[in-house]
This record gives C-alpha cells, sequence and structure tokens, in this order.
C-alpha cells in the first residue's frame, strides 16, 4: 500500500499551507462553539474565508487563516457568546420543567453584548469608517423598506431603528449639501455623497411593496444588520457633533406620526443653529473683563508663535485658509443650484427621495398632506412635480414637471430647461453620472445637449473657426503697450502666417473641385486603395509577428485579453449607434405614416 497524498511522518512538525490554514470544522473545535456563533463571530470581527494555493484537506473545504482564528479566541464576545448559549439552555431547561414564572425572571434577566469595542478595534479613525460605510448604508436602507416577519425573525422594532438611521443620515447629507451624484435605476436609486473628502454611494430601494424569497438566508443578513445599525449610529454621532448638534435627535411627535420624519430633522437642525447663535451672544455680554484679559494673552501667544522670522509665513497660512475654501467651492455650487426655487410634489412622485435631493442642492419643498410647510395654493411656488399625464387645476404661475428633471439638474449642476420634462411628454433619455462617455466611446446625443447648456451658463463656448483672429492681429499693439514680449509677437505672427497659408490653400481646393480636377484624382485613389485592401499587409502581420513572439506566455495572454477588450467595446459601441440609427428610422416612418393619415 502506498503512502497517502500529503503524508508527514510521525513527530514532523506541519509547515507551509497546512500549518497556515485551517478548515471550518478545526476552526470551530478551536474555538469551542457552534456553527451559527462561529458565523456571527466572523461578522462582527470582519473574518473571512481564505484561498491557499495548495489546499491540503480538498477543494471541498473553507479555509480559514489560523492567525484569524487565533485572533477570535482572544477575543471578549467569545465568553458572551458561550455566556449566553449557557443562559439560553438555563431557559429551555425551565420551559421543559412547565415553570413558566422562573422562565420569564430568567427572560426578563438574559445578558446582552454590544459591539462599541468591536467598532473601535475595526475602524480605529473615523476616515476608516466612512471608507467602508457603502455596504452598511445600503442594507440599512433595504431593511428600512421590508415588511416585519416575525417567521424569518425580522422585528418592528428594528425596521424602525433602521428608518431613524437612514433619516438621521439623509439629513445630514441636506443640511450639509455633501449629495453630489443620483441615479434612478430599477433596482432603486443609486445616491453618491462626499463626506471628509471620502465617495460614499449607497443605493435605496423603491418604495413599494416589498417580495421576500425563501433563497435568501436573512440569519445571515441580519447579522450583518446588527453591526451596520452599530457601525452607522456612531458615524450619525461623529457627524452630528461636527456640526454642533446633539444627538440623538428629538423629533416632534406629530411629524413623526404623518411620516414626516425628514421635515422633522431639518426643523430640529434649524432649532438646534439659532440656539447655537443665541448662546454665543449671551455669552459675549455677561463676558467678565478678567476674560477678556485672558483671550488677549492667548492672542499674544499666538503672535510668538508664529513664524515672524520665515519669509512669507503668513502667505503660507493664507494659502492654506484659502485651499479649504476651494476644496468647499463643488459644496457651494450645490447649496446654490435650487436657490429661490420652490417645488411642490403631487402624491403620485416618490416623496421620500424628493424631500431629500432637493433641501441638499438649496430648495424649498413641499408635499400634499398634513404637515406640509406650504400649501398647493401658494401663489410663490415656482415648480410642482407632477407624474401622470393630465392636471385638474393648472396654476400659470408655475411650471408643472416629470421627477426626472430634478435628477437630471443635479447630475447637469445646472437648471435645465423643463420643456422637455413637461407633462404628458416622453421625457428625455436619464443618463447615469456615474458612467464616463468618453471612456467609453460613445457619447449620447443628450449628454453633448447637456455640456452645450453648461458650457452656455459658464460663458465658456469656444469661438467658431476663423472668428478668434483678433488676438493675432492685435498682437503688434500689446507688444507695443507692453502686455506681452518679442517672443510671444513672434510666435503670433508665425501663427497669423500658417492661417493666412491654410486659407489660400483651402480656396484653391474649392477652385479645383468646381473645375472638377479633384474628382478624377479621388476616383485614382480610390482604386489604389482597394488594391492596396485586397492585398494581405505583409509588412504589417511581419512587424506585430516578432513582438508577438518575444513575449512570454503570459504576457502574450494578458495582451490578447486586452485586445478583445477593445473589441468588446468596439462591439458595444456600434450595437448602440445601431439600436439609434433604427429608433430614428422609426420615427421618421411614424412620422411620415402620420402625415399621410392627416393628408
Amino acid at each position: 500500500m502506498g503512502k497517502p497524498k500529503h503524508y508527514r511522518p510521525p513527530g514532523k512538525k506541519k509547515e507551509g499551507n497546512a500549518a497556515r490554514y485551517v478548515t471550518r470544522s478545526q476552526a470551530i473545535k478551536i474555538l469551542q462553539v457552534s456553527l451559527s456563533d462561529f458565523r456571527k463571530l466572523c461578522i462582527h470581527k470582519g473574518v473571512f474565508p481564505r484561498e491557499p494555493k495548495k489546499k491540503v484537506k480538498g477543494n471541498h473545504h473553507t479555509y480559514y487563516h489560523l492567525k484569524d482564528v487565533m485572533y477570535i479566541l482572544h477575543d471578549p464576545l467569545l465568553e458572551k457568546f458561550r455566556e449566553i448559549r449557557a443562559y439560553q439552555r438555563k431557559i429551555k431547561k425551565a420551559k421543559a420543567k412547565k415553570n413558566d414564572e422562573l422562565a420569564k425572571l430568567l427572560l426578563s434577566r438574559a445578558p446582552s453584548y454590544r459591539l462599541d469595542m468591536v467598532i473601535r478595534d475595526r475602524y480605529p479613525t473615523f476616515i476608516d469608517a466612512l471608507r467602508d460605510l457603502d455596504d452598511p448604508l445600503t442594507m440599512v436602507h433595504l431593511f428600512a423598506m421590508l415588511p416585519a416577519i416575525d417567521r424569518l425573525k425580522i422585528e418592528v422594532k428594528r425596521i424602525h431603528n433602521c428608518r431613524r438611521l437612514c433619516h438621521e443620515w439623509q439629513a445630514y447629507i441636506s443640511r450639509t449639501h455633501k449629495l453630489r451624484k443620483v441615479f434612478v435605476a430599477v433596482k432603486g436609486i443609486y445616491y453618491q455623497a462626499e463626506v471628509d473628502g471620502q465617495k460614499i454611494t449607497w443605493l435605496a430601494p423603491h418604495a413599494r411593496q416589498q417580495v421576500l424569497t425563501d433563497d435568501v438566508d436573512f440569519n445571515v443578513m441580519l447579522t450583518f444588520l446588527e453591526f451596520y445599525e452599530a457601525l452607522l449610529g456612531f458615524v450619525n454621532f461623529q457627524l452630528y457633533h461636527s456640526i454642533n448638534v446633539k444627538y440623538p435627535p428629538i423629533l416632534d411627535p406629530r411629524l413623526e406620526a404623518l411620516a414626516a420624519d425628514l421635515y422633522a430633522l431639518s426643523r430640529y437642525f434649524d432649532a438646534n443653529h439659532r440656539a447655537a447663535i443665541q448662546e454665543p451672544q449671551v455669552a459675549g455680554s455677561s463676558r467678565s473683563e478678567q476674560e477678556q484679559e485672558e483671550s488677549d494673552l492667548r492672542l499674544a501667544q499666538l503672535q510668538h508663535q508664529l513664524p515672524a522670522n520665515e519669509p512669507g509665513a503668513l502667505m503660507h497660512l493664507v494659502q492654506d485658509a484659502s485651499s479649504e475654501i476651494e476644496e468647499d467651492e463643488t459644496t457651494r455650487n450645490c447649496k446654490n443650484l435650487f436657490q429661490n426655487k420652490k417645488i411642490f410634489l403631487s402624491r403620485e412622485v416618490p416623496r421620500e427621495s424628493l424631500l431629500f435631493v432637493i433641501p441638499a442642492f438649496g430648495g424649498i419643498v413641499s408635499w400634499e398632506g398634513d404637515g406640509a410647510p406650504f400649501a398647493e395654493s401658494d401663489d410663490s411656488i415656482t415648480h410642482q412635480i407632477v407624474d401622470r399625464p393630465t392636471q385638474g387645476h393648472v396654476y400659470l404661475s408655475r411650471e408643472y414637471v416629470q421627477p426626472q428633471w430634478v435628477y437630471d439638474c443635479i447630475n447637469a449642476r445646472i437648471i435645465l430647461p423643463t420643456e422637455p420634462y413637461m407633462v404628458g411628454r416622453d421625457p428625455p433619455p436619464h443618463l447615469s453620472p456615474f458612467v464616463d462617455d468618453e471612456a467609453e466611446g460613445y457619447v449620447p446625443d443628450y449628454a453633448k445637449t447637456i455640456r452645450q447648456l453648461q458650457a452656455a451658463a459658464k460663458s465658456d463656448i469656444q469661438p467658431l473657426p476663423g472668428t478668434g483672429n483678433d488676438e493675432l492681429d492685435n498682437s503688434q499693439n500689446m507688444l507695443a503697450e507692453g502686455f506681452i514680449n518679442r517672443t510671444e509677437a513672434m510666435e503670433a505672427a508665425e501663427k497669423k502666417q500658417e492661417m493666412m497659408f491654410l486659407e489660400k490653400q483651402y480656396h484653391n481646393e474649392l477652385k479645383m473641385e468646381l473645375q472638377g480636377v479633384s474628382s478624377i484624382n479621388k476616383l485614382n485613389s480610390e482604386d489604389t486603395e482597394s488594391k492596396e485592401q485586397s492585398l494581405p499587409d505583409v509588412e504589417e502581420q511581419s512587424a506585430e509577428d516578432p513582438s508577438r513572439l518575444m513575449m512570454s506566455r503570459k504576457k502574450r495572454g494578458l495582451y490578447k485579453a486586452i485586445e478583445m477588450g477593445k473589441q468588446q467595446k468596439k462591439e458595444r459601441v456600434e450595437k448602440l449607434k445601431e439600436r439609434k440609427r433604427n429608433i430614428e428610422a422609426a420615427q421618421k416612418s411614424e412620422k411620415k405614416h402620420k402625415k399621410a393619415q392627416v393628408s
């Protein structure tokens, strides 16, 4: 009988992958916990399965790094889980003996655990927590829309907590104008915010009835949710304190009952802001002379600490301050997008999303229902968001637009014309702000239109070819007045001569085309080109083959994959162009058919 695979003589120490990695069953034996508790510990501590190069026990096992298992072994959470498991046995024993009083007493005193130290351990700094906030926000927004089902252990209290955390996060983003991109997709609404230099993207599902399937393990999702709730609570606490707002917020119970949580939070922010302004005024009026002397002393110390001997020291300080203002320029632009715009929401539009998005870009918003800041009959309303083909009562002092207009204005950062988005019309295509059109190789027509509107709004419209010669003509005058030096004037003169030569050449070609000379040349050139295309390009092949032959197999495969990616991108662009041509042809045929019917 031969030796088994991965044979190790007795007494020899484990080495390599056999010593570094353990299977899941081995990890459970080391930790002495159940499989469900092991999953919980791995999720809370951020431990995930590994893929060793050489799988010692076979390919059908899940492997963990031994260091990760030992890291869990020395965690206080493991002892807490063991204590809870032992306590649950006591409750089960009391219920089996039909001792209901003891079971109730034990349930009321059941031990619990907190994830504060786990979050502190996994995220040493606040920036680390912000970097890892995409998945927590998506998960919390998902559970905020789910129905409560006891069979799946989805409790009402947990759903309410998720809704509260979502509204607190949205209220902060809306108040500080940190929202940057919005895209409405089939899955839901994608948002992107920028907090402390970190771009955070999350997905919020549409507000409609969610159907839960049986092929999803909700126990694992609820364990993730437990950790994400604690993390988002800490993040909200830090963000609210950074803008001097008390956390958790105390909301108006009347607005909470009317499901107007975001509006209630905005009012809470306003109240805190007024209190923060009034407190310094009261403190300043009652300040004594001793405090004034202390402040003067601090100013004197600061002046001594400034690097006055170093040249340009104060200039560096001013530059630092201006750089901070430049970083905040995008926030200022976002804040002023819907400035002086009063928007009213009809009952059929996505209210929660628009209540979050419009104030984030400086607009004032109201809705149809109780608790609204202003009614539909208000004359100062500039826009009304409607998503139905006809409108009963129409006010002439406002514009009626579809909800897509708001999202497209946000992504374009300009107020777009409302005509394409009017009620009853098919709106323009809703372009994703997360796609780089130039990198993809296809720029939609509406994207070009938006760019033209952006250029017109910024007054950056470039002059037409042949109309920008004034600077070249005035080069000598500018040299005489001292605006430019001699070399710049010489360059301008050379450019002027080149443009004159090109203009003459263009006129000569036009004359030759009129005489019919160029047509003969074109025919000759087309014949030569067709002959060249029919013959195999031996020179190019001979130039390409040596370079490929010199590559290693790995680099050749990588080069082939790059070429395939480029080809796939070209095919995708061609498909889009073909689809566009088909749509245009269908539209033309429809127009012709309508004209024929009318005539």
